[in-house]
């Protein structure tokens, strides 16, 4: 290396540490070296692997390498997978993060439900990936590119030259469902698999400012025993009998308010308990949806965002709170409505038609055959097309068919939740036996965990 390097590599290390709200413990201090290596490196493909557990100061990190790389002038784009993770990170570094499908797909065509990968017309770019551990490698959802995000991402990051990669997150998370370990986070799995040159590091010190935390001693300790252990009450970690959640959950609502209030469950029957019981003894709603709602979109949907320049489609867990609704009527034996619906992760609003049944379904094969019996009834309409490819593109260009499909969002199981960081968390295990769901659910609370404990 030229002493021209040496120096640049140096002067970011300096930035970076100058914009940490601490002062770096030893682990921190040799992940700033070795990223500011990796920025400056010549290797083909480079990708760095950061990954690091609860409370060792990932985010703050990396929050203060994008506001050295905005000194320095240096490119940069923030993703994440989910809206919520977005918001986490963009709160974090100052700056805008997008979901990665919005940066990386586009649309086929105006009507069309499917996206195809973008064209990436950013030279050396740093792409950084907060919450990896939620990337799949499978080719599980064919409307979006090749099926597989993790794929995608790689083809759009090194479309053009000097890009590079950074992918942040916790190997102690859930995987994706699927699989045993996060694909994004192994090293040897990304060198083989899209011919990169990993750089790695991991985090394993809780900083200093983190170390009197009763949920991040307890979310330590699972992982440290890779099991089950026993929950240890502490002031920000709560353990209450079931009766009591109730008016604990009344209080966070009004301490802390809906939004940054959420329920974990292990199951969706559990989850839609939850939903009808919060909307029902706390928020006094009669009506299956009323203004003020919190929901989530179940469904992908690029069908409701036509004429939304900045919104390609909604998300399947995007939250909502719904604002306004009208016109509630009935069609094909179902019933629909006109609702007015801010973003709860994002600056922005939209008008759709919901599809008010798909609430009371309770998993999400009930879904989808209510999305088959739709499609059937609407068929219905049509019995002068004889071309079932004719009959069913009718079927599918029907607004209908295309209305929003949505869940209540008071109570989601711990996959919808991951990403996200709320100020209360209350957690019902059920019969849970994994150690990286308790782990994943704990590590969703940042100001105080209420469980339930039947031994309490």
């Amino acid at each position: 290396m030229n002493y021209a390097n040496i120096l640049v590599e140096k002067f970011i290390i300096n930035r970076i540490i100058a914009h940490l709200p601490f002062s770096p413990n030893p682990g921190q201090e040799q992940l700033v070296e070795k990223l500011a290596t990796f920025l400056f490196t010549s290797e083909e493909r480079p990708c760095f692997v950061l990954r690091g557990y609860a409370g060792t100061g990932k985010s703050s990190l990396t929050g203060a390498l994008v506001k050295a790389m905005q000194q320095l002038q240096q490119s940069f784009v923030l993703m994440a997978p989910t809206g919520r993770a977005a918001k986490v990170l963009a709160r974090y570094a100052g700056h805008q993060a997008l979901t990665i499908h919005k940066q990386i797909y586009r649309r086929q065509q105006k009507g069309s439900e499917a996206f195809n990968l973008g064209f990436n017309n950013l030279k050396n770019t740093l792409f950084v990936v907060d919450e990896a551990s939620m990337l799949s490698a499978d080719r599980d959802n064919t409307v979006f590119g090749s099926g597989s995000l993790l794929d995608d991402l790689m083809s759009y990051v090194y479309m053009q030259p000097g890009n590079r990669l950074l992918l942040i997150g916790d190997d102690a998370q859930l995987p994706p469902v699927g699989h045993e370990e996060s694909p994004a986070l192994n090293a040897e799995y990304l060198a083989y698999a899209f011919h990169l040159s990993p750089f790695t590091f991991q985090l394993t010190e809780v900083a200093r400012q983190a170390e009197g935390s009763g949920i991040l001693r307890n979310a330590t300790r699972l992982r440290q025993a890779q099991e089950l252990v026993p929950i240890e009450a502490a002031p920000d970690v709560l353990l209450v009998a079931p009766n009591e959640m109730v008016q604990l959950i009344e209080q966070a609502y009004r301490e802390v308010g809906v939004e940054e209030t959420l329920i974990i469950t292990r199951s969706n029957n559990r989850t839609n308990l939850y939903n009808r019981g919060v909307r029902g003894q706390l928020l006094y709603y009669d009506d299956i949806l009323a203004t003020g709602d919190r929901i989530m979109v179940s469904r992908n949907n690029s069908y409701q965002t036509e004429g939304y320049d900045d919104l390609p489609f909604l998300a399947n867990g995007d939250m909502l709170q719904v604002l306004r609704l009208r016109n509630r009527h009935e069609m094909y034996g179902y019933e629909f409505v006109e609702a007015e619906l801010k973003s709860l992760d994002h600056e922005w609003e939209i008008t759709a038609l919901l599809w008010l049944d798909t609430l009371l379904t309770p998993t999400p094969e009930d879904s989808y055959r209510l999305q088959r019996e739709l499609f059937n009834r609407i068929g219905e309409d049509y019995p002068e097309v004889r071309s079932r490819r004719e009959r069913t593109e009718l079927i599918m260009a029907s607004p209908y068919y295309n209305a929003l499909q949505i869940r209540y969002a008071y109570a989601v199981t711990c996959h919808k939740a991951q990403g996200g960081q709320w100020k209360r968390v209350f957690i019902d295990p059920g019969e849970n036996d994994s150690y990286r769901w308790m782990y994943t659910a704990l590590t969703r609370a940042t100001e105080q965990i209420c469980m339930i404990s039947l031994q309490k």
